[in-house]
């Protein structure tokens, strides 16, 4: 069995090594939903069985951990699943789309509470500065138990959180300034939330606990009013020199010529998502306004509709064609779609299909990457903000301050 030592880890004291291991296990358990029995966890970190139960009772007495019985076992002594503690580190998780916002309580292991999804009118004061109250209410319900606040956006991200939002006519807006203003102090929690691209949050989140996971070079999609794509490396989304790369729904793949609203022309979300279909039926379109008809539109084409499949097609085929583009260029191992999306690939995707197959290269016919809807279908950018707290947060210096803390409680 190998165990890591101190050369391999980094650790120069055995105190250094064992805030480590503490990281790993409690990392591994997050990774894995906490469906890992203690003895498989054992395992796959390979740690001594003795070492892996001191790390274990040390993080249950930090309130970090919790341990419920299996539901099955084998002969033998009855196995632990080392899973949150219920007065456990919680992550909130906000998902601000173009129309309405969701607040989120999510646990180590990645189970998520929505806990108030509320419409807004597409201004920046209007949207923000309401998320800001909504979020101090519960961070004064909540306490120390938040160890940190995540917000995706639907929109470029610069420097400490500065959004555009160019449907909305968003420029430079700052998401954590609004989210502070009106309060007597200013919570060092929502001062300091990480602020993320929605699609580069969705594509973390595939990455962790969706299709792709273990997948070396990925590509993922999210639509809502427009589209949204990144790369994914090694399970991490391409940021990009300036933090902003998760545009590709900018780049002019199906030969359109319509200007955006973010400046350029014949941006490839002009023709895919909420707005596209909206457009291509004639009907008011932008601002965040449509979603409702939107979904009436999906559900008119799945019961067979003309003028709804037609418009269905339409942007599913815009899809197919500059997915093939992007495959052509990137070489991924696989493609995955979530939002809108979903419902694209679910009602027509013959049309995504016939889009991306006639634009690939013919050396890509040959082997191409796996195409497929996100299992986590809208919920990604939510959990991909949670994603982005606990990263910051499984750090040997992020649990050892939750550890003092508790200490001294």
């Amino acid at each position: 069995m190998k165990v890591p030592t101190m050369a391999k880890t980094g650790a120069t004291t055995s105190v250094e090594l064992r805030a480590h291991n503490r990281v790993r296990l409690l990392r591994a358990v997050h990774d894995c939903g906490a469906s890992r029995t203690r003895s498989q966890l054992t395992r796959d970190l390979e740690l001594a069985r003795g070492t892996a139960s001191v790390l274990v009772h040390e993080l249950v007495a930090d309130r970090l951990l919790h341990e419920e019985p299996a539901q099955e076992h084998g002969r033998g002594r009855p196995t632990q699943v080392p899973g949150p503690h219920r007065e456990g580190p919680l992550a909130l998780a906000v998902d601000v789309r173009e129309d309405a916002w969701e607040v989120a309580a999510c646990e180590l292991g990645g189970h998520v509470t929505v806990l108030k999804v509320r419409r807004h009118d597409g201004t920046p004061e209007g949207a923000l500065v309401p998320l800001g109250k909504e979020l101090r209410a519960h961070l004064g319900r909540l306490g120390d138990r938040v160890v940190g606040v995540g917000v995706a956006v639907a929109g470029p991200v610069r420097g400490h959180g500065l959004v555009d939002v160019a449907h909305l006519r968003w420029h430079a807006v700052d998401v954590p300034g609004l989210l502070v203003s009106g309060a007597q102090q200013a919570d060092p929690a929502l001062a300091g939330a990480r602020v993320g691209n929605d699609t580069a949050f969705a594509a973390l989140a595939e990455a962790r606990r969706g299709r792709l996971r273990g997948v070396g070079v990925g590509l993922h999609l999210h639509v809502d009013f427009d589209l949204g794509g990144v790369l994914v490396v090694d399970g991490r989304p391409l940021a990009g020199a300036g933090g902003i790369g998760a545009e590709f729904g900018h780049m002019p793949l199906t030969g359109g010529t319509a200007p955006c609203m973010c400046g350029a022309v014949g941006c490839w979300g002009m023709d895919v998502g909420t707005n596209a279909l909206l457009r291509h039926l004639g009907l008011a379109f932008g601002g965040g306004q449509g979603r409702e008809q939107a979904e009436l539109l999906v559900a008119g084409a799945a019961a067979g509709d003309a003028a709804a499949l037609e418009a269905l097609t339409s942007s599913a085929r815009s899809l197919g064609r500059g997915v093939a583009a992007l495959v052509n260029a990137h070489d991924p191992e696989a493609v995955t779609l979530s939002g809108l999306a979903v419902d694209l690939y679910e009602h027509a995707l013959p049309a995504i299909t016939g889009g991306f197959g006639p634009g690939l290269m013919a050396i890509r016919r040959e082997r191409p990457p796996r195409l497929e809807a996100s299992a986590l279908g809208w919920r990604g950018p939510l959990i991909g903000a949670m994603e982005s707290v606990f990263d910051e947060f499984l750090t040997p210096e992020g649990v050892e301050s939750w550890r003092r803390t508790r200490q001294g409680a």
